[in-house]
């Protein structure tokens, strides 16, 4: 592969490169370069959303290139407080290396594990002395934190900023300075993290960081960030028939963002397929392709062919109305009632209607009868409703 055909499929789908020409240089030089990219293990189970930074890197492995995947269990502890508005609880160390250790199990869906080394920061920072912090802490103003989107904002509006915040991004960007990396991946939203490593490095005599960053995947809901506080994604330990149903109620707009971020498929297979879809094919077509995709990556084909021979089954056999309407209903308390949400949606009258319908057994969610009249769905769930036998919706509780 030539250097600009290698440079193609570092920049796909990607949000920003810094430095393309220094990523030359270091492409160059012929060694294979130490990509890393940090997940702060704050919940047991990894989502596609994660998986977005691991495909890139997974690609950079087959490209020839060294992972770092970085275990942030010292840094899980303080709590990233990118793009919060409050300050975030820290985990407690048994919660954290509890969900290190589940990371460790399922990085290996993506990864190559002959490629990619594990690393926890806690290996380094916890020989760090009050000293040695304070060392690091001298090295940026507050001044400069505050140069920083989300604590920019909050010091404007009066909100709190602990101290142990300003330490999150100079302890990430320490990491880089540990492990020598020639380039760290990130999410959109991570920037200004990013950035703190290439900093620190130079300040301690090493050869700057590139910096890859990659768009936030949006959830089920089409709105919001993956993410699984809001109910709206779509987990890699998930059984093969929720992963597929979950991927086949993304959006047709949506579908585009998920293929370019999740799938392997060739760029130019994409462009083919969304040509197709602009001259009236089915985009319908091109989410089974996408779900089988998914499935037999984290699971096998076998259970990707069943999962979409139990879909069909459900949905695709004269069910579901080609002009099933969508839905949006609001959910004010982080959650819904079932009767509530059939009377937004507007598939029945009443709540006590949506409640007699339920008794009858006449409501399905997803093809499945819904028997518990108490039902909560929480804000991002994204279901296919069906109240007796012509009334449908597609619905997304916000």
């Amino acid at each position: 592969m030539t250097l600009q055909e290698s440079i193609g499929v570092i920049k796909r789908g990607c949000d920003e490169l810094l430095l393309e020409t220094e990523l030359n240089h270091k492409l160059v030089l012929g060694r294979p370069l130490r990509i890393k990219a940090g997940f702060d293990p704050t919940a047991p189970d990894l989502h596609l959303g994660h998986t977005v930074l691991l495909n890139k890197m997974r690609q950079l492995q087959d490209l020839g290139h060294h992972a770092l995947f970085l275990i942030g269990d010292f840094t899980g502890m303080i709590g990233d407080p990118t793009g919060k508005n409050t300050t975030r609880p820290p985990l407690s160390r048994e919660q954290v290396l509890e969900n290190a250790e589940s990371y460790r199990e399922q990085v290996f869906k993506v990864l190559d594990p002959d490629k990619t080394e594990i690393v926890f920061n806690a290996a380094w920072m916890d020989k760090f002395s009050a000293a040695d912090l304070i060392k690091l802490a001298a090295t940026h103003t507050v001044a400069r934190m505050l140069e920083r989107d989300d604590f920019g904002k909050r010091y404007k509006s009066n909100q709190a900023i602990a101290i142990h915040e300003f330490i999150y991004p100079l302890v990430q960007g320490y990491d880089s300075v540990a492990l020598n990396a020639d380039m760290e991946l990130g999410g959109s939203d991570q920037k200004f993290n990013l950035l703190m490593g290439r900093e620190l490095q130079k300040h301690y005599g090493q050869s700057p960081q590139c910096v890859l960053t990659m768009p936030l995947l949006l959830g089920l809901d089409g709105v919001n960030k993956m993410s699984k506080s809001l109910g709206n994604y779509i987990g890699i330990t998930e059984s093969p028939q929720e992963m597929f149903g979950k991927l086949m109620s993304v959006s047709d707009k949506l579908m585009w963002s998920y293929l370019e971020l999740l799938s392997f498929e060739s760029m130019s297979t994409i462009a083919k397929w969304r040509a197709e879809v602009e001259q009236g094919s089915n985009p319908r077509d091109i989410k089974v392709l996408l779900a089988q995709e998914i499935v037999t990556r984290f699971h096998n084909r076998a259970a990707a062919e069943e999962a979409l021979a139990e879909f069909e089954a459900r949905f695709r056999r004269g069910v579901l109305p080609e002009d099933m309407p969508e839905v949006t209903v609001s959910a004010s308390a982080g959650n819904i009632g079932i009767a509530q949400l059939l009377k937004q949606a507007g598939l029945v009258e009443s709540t006590s209607e949506a409640l007699r319908m339920i008794t009858q057994g006449a409501v399905k969610l997803d093809g499945e009868r819904v028997v518990d009249k108490a039902l909560q769905l929480q804000t991002g769930a994204v279901v296919v409703v069906q109240v007796g036998k012509r009334k449908f919706g597609r619905v997304t509780v916000s």
